[in-house]
């Protein structure tokens, strides 16, 4: 490889040979000085494929004007280190991967040549579901029903990992994907093929970005395009915004990391981060530790942005050395950083970037909250939550309102469980989960929530049995320093057992609440509520019995377990009465910074990550008993429910098809904002009166061995009969929330697998009209691939999110956008009109296109193919097809 930017260095580590690294540092050009450090990184993956990409475009002083250049669309290939999936998005895409084998061997190519060509890691953490708790033994019963439902699709993954090179995979009872990456496979400086370069990272989850807390650059992509980059196909995205996030100040002693980041989440929100990179600097960042800035980048889904990083300074170093890994191998990372100029010192404001933005929190001014009812952005004050929620009993029905009349907000209804009479009312908690990448990864909340638990037991406090409590860590360092630090058992006797070592509560894996509770909320139609440390409270996503679910930092998930309501007021009335007649408060029982930093510092060592996960690959005893075909081409099982050939290429061919206009669509479904992936292909329970359901039963299965969808995203079937069931749909043509819609050619109301299987037998084209935000939430392919299969063509939505926009162009379904200053309410559509959309024979990125009525009315709208790499694809009906294509020819 031959270029300018490419230096002869002496050896970072002495016990290596000379190596080569990319010293942009050097360019002699003070314009490198001022890039924002997320934007070096991707300057370097550039310059680093440079023979292909950057240096025959001149692009690299494009990137060099960064400022000047990021409005006028300069397209960035950008070739991550490595991708990292998870069981949910790893199983389609290595279903794809199989089927393109098949598809290209047919085309008379050679099929090995679909095969990862950078290292992919796929952390089996989806699966395992809260069936268990409040045992002992629920672990092992939660860990051996995951077996019991899964093994199929476990025995393909671990076909997978034998037919495809550079695919491991993480056994499942491993830990959370994200806490994975961030304790073990994180390398924060790559040493490979003779090269010193920085990590980077794509995967096929939303929460990829809690890497960029490291300062390793990753964000999440859909299973399609994380597919392609595996192949070899960079990422072509335009030359992104920083919006410099300056922290200064320190954080109360009050204050969690949770509290930052749901402060930070409802900040950036209405700053408008959509589609940019935000990078965080200042002071305040030194206050942070590394679990710290991994909470808030995390969320970055959540405020809508790209990325969230922060650079690597001498807290990311310590933090690889307490983490077990190498210490010499973190020695030669320092040193390269420190070589190429991105070592950052916090501190030193000469550092500073040139930010398209810059915007600003004092550290000093949050305080302890939470997020709900039903979307993340939405924060409230602790001290706020008692008014705020009988705010939204009565208020209309929205995002922040529930509709419940004035006369039933004091809604009482008795019930037995195990023999004794309780009550439940509005705002009752009946989950309370310790969860989610978010906040497990993180030892001083952790820690926080165990401390509490045991001055709450010394108290004499308790949590109602019906409330469904669940202790899901991270990882097994987690348990390890719970159990070491003492704190373990009063967490169990709280009722937070460790349930599993997965997302579990978070994505909906909540299992079955109590049928008495069930009962009890359906009878009074109450508004149950859940509380959870997670990072997503879309409705209908945690349990569909709980229609108001807030995110909480681990210590107010057993706090407002033990008062067992929502409705409190923590400042004034107490969590319980002890046994004495005492009331305690929870100021009484809440840790305080200092007590939870020395227990950390005595128990969070290098020696217990090293243990945990020098044994990873091993551990699972049920994984390593599993057998599985070693054959290259996979021989599908035609009775399988779980693992089914996808139809993606049938009938493909080398030749591409020319585009056509679609002509006199029917809009399927017409939503308002904030439509999630969720909303469009639920990872939860499969109603039993839904069209999935009724796919099974003609298979065989009973209800019981329904699974999940999420469980069931290796076969097309179900998820095309998914697509569109969340039960919380609200959908403009019918009056109530449901998963179903109007069928215009005969005016029937039907499930909308139903009517769109009705509008493919007549040959007739569908679109979906959204408002703002379409495609919000988890990175999801099936929220693309379900549409696709049921007939959708296109979407016209006032804005989107940007991996779900992503997800819609690899399958060739056009994503089309309003103007500026137009919606479907200026411009009159009720989508009871056809539409014909004009698709030219010339296309240019962002062009805009004619869309005409069967009313006479034509309008314009922005055709979202943001790149000329994305127009090839659409080209070729999406990215998997390009693929094939290549690989076959």
């Amino acid at each position: 490889m031959s270029n300018p930017f490419v230096r002869i260095v002496e050896p970072l580590d002495p016990k290596q040979p000379l190596k080569k690294f990319f010293n942009l540092s050097k360019l002699e050009d003070v314009r490198y000085a001022r890039l924002p450090f997320s934007i070096r990184i991707l300057l370097e993956a550039a310059i680093r494929n440079c023979d292909e990409f950057l240096v025959k475009k001149g692009d690299v002083e494009n990137i060099l004007n960064w400022k000047v250049m990021q409005h006028k669309n300069v397209e960035v290939p950008f070739k991550p280190a490595r991708v990292i999936l998870q069981d949910f998005t790893g199983v389609p895409a290595v279903v794809d991967f199989a089927a393109m084998r098949d598809a290209v061997k047919k085309l008379g190519g050679d099929p090995e040549k679909i095969n990862p060509i950078c290292p992919a890691d796929l952390v089996i953490d989806h699966s395992i579901q809260v069936d268990f708790n409040r045992q002992s033994d629920s672990l092992q019963k939660n860990q051996d029903l995951e077996f019991e439902r899964n093994k199929e699709r476990f025995e393909f993954l671990k076909w997978g990992s034998r037919a495809f090179k550079n695919l491991r995979i993480i056994p499942p009872g491993s830990g959370i994907i994200h806490q994975v990456n961030l304790e073990y496979l994180a390398r924060v400086v790559m040493d490979q093929d003779g090269y010193y370069y920085p990590d980077s990272v794509v995967g096929t989850d939303s929460h990829t970005t809690m890497i960029d807390g490291l300062g390793v650059l990753g964000w999440g992509v859909g299973g399609i395009e994380a597919e392609a980059v595996m192949l070899g196909q960079p990422i072509s995205m335009v030359l992104p915004e920083v919006v410099g996030y300056k922290l200064v100040g320190n954080p109360q002693p009050l204050v969690t990391s949770t509290d930052i980041v749901l402060t930070i989440t409802k900040h950036l929100r209405q700053v408008g981060v959509v589609g940019k990179f935000v990078e965080f600097f200042g002071p305040g960042v030194a206050q942070l530790s590394i679990a710290d800035r991994a909470t808030i980048a995390n969320m970055c889904p959540e405020y809508g942005a790209t990325a969230a990083y922060f650079p690597v300074d001498d807290i990311s170093i310590g933090y690889l050395i307490q983490t077990g890994r190498d210490k010499e191998k973190v020695m030669c990372t320092k040193r390269y950083l420190e070589a190429v100029g991105m070592l950052r010192d916090f501190k030193n404001n000469s550092q500073d970037p040139d930010f398209t933005q810059v915007v600003e929190l004092d550290l000093h001014t949050v305080v302890p909250c939470c997020s709900g009812p039903k979307r993340p952005q939405d924060k409230v004050a602790v001290s706020d939550m008692k008014k705020d929620f009988e705010t939204c009993l009565g208020a209309k029905q929205g995002f922040k309102g529930f509709q419940i009349s004035p006369d039933r907000h004091n809604s009482i209804v008795k019930f037995n469980f195990e023999g004794r009479d309780f009550e439940l009312a509005h705002g009752s908690v009946v989950i309370a989960a310790i969860t989610s990448c978010t906040n497990t990864s993180n030892p001083s909340v952790m820690l926080g929530a165990g401390l509490l638990a045991k001055k709450a037991v010394e108290a004499g406090l308790t949590v109602k049995p019906y409330i469904k409590t669940s202790l899901s860590p991270g990882s097994g360092v987690v348990t390890y320093y719970l159990r070491e630090s003492g704190v373990m058992p009063y967490l169990s006797q709280l009722g937070f057992d460790v349930v599993g070592y997965g997302c579990m509560t978070c994505i909906g894996n909540s299992g079955p609440l109590p049928e008495s509770v069930v009962e009890a909320i359906t009878q009074g139609d109450l508004v149950a509520v859940g509380v959870l440390s997670g990072n997503r409270n879309f409705e209908g996503r945690v349990h569909p019995n709980t229609r108001a679910n807030y995110l909480a930092s681990p210590p107010l998930v057993i706090a407002y377990a033990i008062a067992g309501t929502i409705r409190i007021d923590f400042e004034k009335e107490p969590l319980g009465i002890n046994a004495s007649g005492k009331k305690i408060f929870l100021k009484d029982i809440w840790p305080t910074r200092n007590e939870i930093q020395a227990v950390e510092r005595q128990f969070v060592i290098p020696g217990m990550f090293k243990e945990v996960y020098q044994k990873i690959e091993t551990v699972n005893k049920a994984w390593n008993a599993l057998d599985a075909p070693s054959d290259k081409l996979y021989t599908w099982n035609p009775k399988s429910t779980y693992i089914k050939s996808p139809p993606f290429f049938d009938g493909l061919t080398l030749a591409l098809q020319t585009p056509k206009t679609i002509e006199d669509a029917y809009v399927l479904l017409s939503f308002g904002d904030s439509v999630t992936t969720d909303h469009i292909s639920p990872a939860g329970n499969i109603a039993r009166n839904s069209p999935a359901a009724r796919y099974l039963t003609s298979r065989g299965l009973t209800p019981r061995e329904f699974n999940s969808y999420g469980s069931r995203r290796g076969n097309d079937a179900v998820m095309a009969r998914g697509t569109f069931a969340n039960i919380r749909l609200v959908n403009k043509f019918i009056d109530k929330q449901g998963p179903q819609t109007i069928h215009f050619p005969s005016g029937e109301t039907l499930d909308v697998f139903d009517a769109a299987e009705r509008y493919k037998q007549a040959g007739h084209p569908l679109i979906v009209l959204a408002g703002k935000e379409y495609g919000a939430g988890s990175s999801r392919d099936w929220a693309a691939k379900g549409p696709f299969l049921l007939g959708v063509k296109a979407v016209l939505a006032e804005s989107y999110e940007r991996i779900h926009r992503s997800n819609l162009v690899g399958m060739g379904v056009i994503p089309l956008q309003y103007l500026p200053g137009e919606d479907a309410g200026t411009l009159g559509l009720t989508g009871r009109e056809r539409y014909t959309i004009i698709i030219p024979e010339k296309l240019k990125p962002q062009m805009n296109v004619q869309i005409k009525l069967d009313t006479g009315k034509t309008f314009q709208a922005i055709m979202r193919f943001d790149t000329d790499v994305e127009l090839t694809y659409f080209h070729n009906g999406g990215i998997l097809n390009y693929m094939i294509r290549k690989m076959a020819s």
